[in-house]
């Protein structure tokens, strides 16, 4: 096997002069370099970068957290991370939380224990407090989840807003009678929709009953759980918000399997625009987020903590989203987002 000193040897130069070509130094020539690389291409050296990585305290790793990767937004939005830090010589580790608090403060850890040189938080299950002290051992960046502070940069969508205008949608369609599938309670994100939500009805003067709150339903099979539950305790219900399109292609197969017609019994709204969206029959309504921009931009952030030390600002970027009209509410049309 071929060792630095061979390239040295064989290229002319000395070991240190390859040594700083391979950790990408400055004042070496271009004559040099390229006799060195030519070298080290006929010998087949490989330099150790575990040992580069070793000298320059740095891992090259990127950790993304997020709650599962089966949901299908979760995995786009990992799949454009990887793409936008592969081009910055970034490697991606992905660790999934599934809304865990121990499980989030663990992977938090591989920042403390310079196992990672970032994070990017694509979800968020325990308060600001717990998540602040990190910040000391490497930069953080929020993506999809979002806090009201100023101590972190995010990049997100306004949640509260995109479940507000597809609620009113949902009223606009005659609906009076409206249930929520949520998640859960302890996200952010999932506050902020059911304030949307909630402020749609107010709007109204619609009267929300507390048992139409639907709280962790996460895939097809809790939509499905969602529909028998409204079928056999709320069978007035003719609308509801979902916070995924998972949910609300549960909820659409089963009402259709028990004889309701969706959307003329039951208006159903999903979230994230999911291929399932377009395959169900009728095709659900759902917001869409510009997950690609939103992945490309938190890298950008992060690369430039980690590159730029010094970086004092935190910034926050909200995308605009997009409602996708569609027959599961009685209508076929694409309306932009009036967000910011």
């Amino acid at each position: 096997m071929a060792t630095i000193e061979d390239v040295a040897k064989l290229a002319g130069l000395s070991r240190t002069t390859v040594s700083r070509v391979i950790n990408d130094q400055p004042y070496v020539t271009e004559e040099k370099k390229e006799k060195i690389l030519d070298a080290m291409n006929q010998l087949g050296y490989v330099p150790n970068s575990s040992a580069r990585r070793l000298r320059s305290q740095r891992t090259e790793t990127i950790a993304v957290l997020l709650p599962r990767v089966t949901n299908p937004f979760f995995g786009r939005l990992i799949e454009s991370i990887e793409e936008q830090a592969s081009d910055y010589g970034y490697q991606v580790i992905v660790c999934q939380t599934h809304d865990n608090k121990k499980k989030e403060l663990d992977y938090l850890n591989l920042l403390k224990t310079k196992q990672v040189d970032g994070i990017v938080l694509a979800s968020l299950a325990n308060d600001w407090k717990d998540i602040e002290p990190f910040l000391a051992s490497g930069p953080i960046v929020l993506c999809n989840e979002y806090l009201e502070n100023d101590h972190i940069s995010m990049i997100h969508i306004d949640h509260r807003q995109a479940a507000f205008e597809a609620t009113l949608h949902l009223i606009e369609q005659g609906c009076r009678h409206l249930a929520y599938a949520t998640g859960g309670h302890h996200t952010h994100i999932t506050q902020e929709r059911k304030l949307g939500f909630l402020h749609a009805l107010q709007q109204h003067n619609i009267e929300f009953n507390p048992d139409l709150e639907i709280s962790h339903t996460l895939n097809v099979e809790e939509g499905r759980k969602a529909f028998y539950y409204i079928k056999e305790h709320h069978p007035y219900v003719d609308g509801i918000f979902t916070g995924s399109d998972e949910v609300a292609a549960g909820v659409i197969y089963a009402a259709t399997q028990e004889g309701w017609r969706v959307p003329e019994d039951l208006a159903v709204v999903g979230f994230d625009n999911q291929m399932l969206s377009l395959l169900m029959v009728p095709a659900i309504t759902t917001i869409q987020q510009p997950v690609d921009d939103m992945a490309v931009k938190a890298i950008q952030v992060l690369v430039e903590k980690l590159r730029n030390k010094h970086t004092a600002h935190e910034h926050r970027y909200v995308y605009p989203y997009e409602l996708f009209k569609r027959k599961s509410t009685g209508v076929q049309a694409v309306v932009p987002s009036a967000s910011k």
